[in-house]
């Protein structure tokens, strides 16, 4: 009879309210704290998928020698274990030789391009941080290498790079007289540093855009008491600024440093598939050994190494900084 009597009323209150009502009992019959559980699902299996997955499969394909010879029977591939990360460890043979020469390389890279990225960024948000006329146009200026794809700006900066007639070489040469001769900046040593300034270019403008929305949360009463106090300019920035935005700081180092220690399309779209040694990047250098060599176990290998040193660098950093800042609280 109860059930009888319920649909009778939701026949007779309209098939929008009666839609409501047992969507409402749906969500009554959920668990309390079940819907944030049940919303971030999907984006769990996308991460599972796109991931998680491949990772497994390429940790998986590390333990074997699966190279060229067995590509077209790549299920009959040796077990081979742990002999893919003892070639690439060892120091003393061409491969693992040339591995770590790459990783110097990509660690040097790195700290230049984190390191002026921060500097720039932390220069820039300053500057348009203050109240002057036409600061909105150089916030929209200081972001369009950020804005542009990748492959557009860095193939830009390969053709400014150019010996001859490129705008570099045009600019110091000609204009500036700065060199007597066109030097060649997409082979050699110079290659190290071609790599540097159009990673750098297109890199710094992410750290502005963070630290500027940092200094803007800081409360403008403290430099107004500071400045009573009679404390100059660069004592109010390394007293109350940069302790006030190195939360956001260490987040802005950590990204830039992961984003460009597996830097891939730089390297790859100036020099292609046959850097300069000076130029050698990891990515770069894991990229040839799998899909140029064929070597897909060395090449899987050298990728797992390079995920273990990855996560072992951030976990000391987070654990750094979480040490750090309790000695300051």
């Amino acid at each position: 009879m109860s059930v009888t009597r319920e649909r009778g009323s939701e026949a007779q209150a309209g098939p929008g309210e009666g839609r409501f009502r047992r969507g409402r009992k749906a969500r009554r019959s959920l668990r309390p704290g079940a819907l944030p559980y049940l919303l971030i699902i999907p984006a769990l299996l996308f991460e599972l998928l796109i991931h998680i997955v491949p990772m497994i499969f390429g940790v998986v394909i590390s333990l074997f020698k699966l190279n060229q010879f067995y590509i077209r029977n790549w299920s009959n591939a040796p077990f081979a274990g742990l002999e893919n990360f003892k070639i690439g460890l060892d120091t003393n043979g061409p491969i693992g030789s040339s591995l770590a020469h790459s990783f110097l390389i990509t660690a040097a890279y790195t700290v230049f391009v984190v390191g002026f990225s921060w500097l720039l960024g932390i220069a820039a948000a300053l500057l348009v941080n203050a109240e002057f006329r036409g600061r909105g146009w150089f916030r929209t200026l200081f972001l369009i290498p950020y804005a542009l794809p990748i492959y557009v700006s860095v193939i830009a900066w390969q053709f400014m790079l150019q010996q001859n007639n490129g705008a570099v070489n045009t600019l110091l040469v000609k204009n500036l007289h700065l060199l007597s001769h066109a030097p060649f900046w997409l082979i050699g040593g110079n290659a190290f540093w071609s790599m540097v300034i159009t990673s750098l270019w297109r890199t710094w403008p992410f750290a502005f855009l963070v630290l500027l929305a940092a200094l803007q949360n800081i409360p403008a009463e403290l430099y107004d008491a500071a400045s009573v106090d009679g404390a100059s300019k660069w004592r109010q920035f390394r007293s109350i600024t940069l302790p006030q935005i190195r939360p956001v700081s260490a987040v802005v180092v950590l990204v830039l440093f992961l984003w460009t220690f597996n830097d891939f399309n730089t390297p790859y779209i100036l020099f292609g598939q046959a850097p300069p040694d000076a130029a050698d990047l990891l990515s770069l250098h894991i990229y040839v050994n799998s899909f140029v060599d064929l070597n897909f176990g060395l090449g899987a290998a050298m990728s797992t190494l390079l995920l273990i040193f990855l996560l072992i660098v951030s976990v000391i950093y987070i654990r750094l900084l979480r040490v750090g800042g309790e000695e300051n609280a």
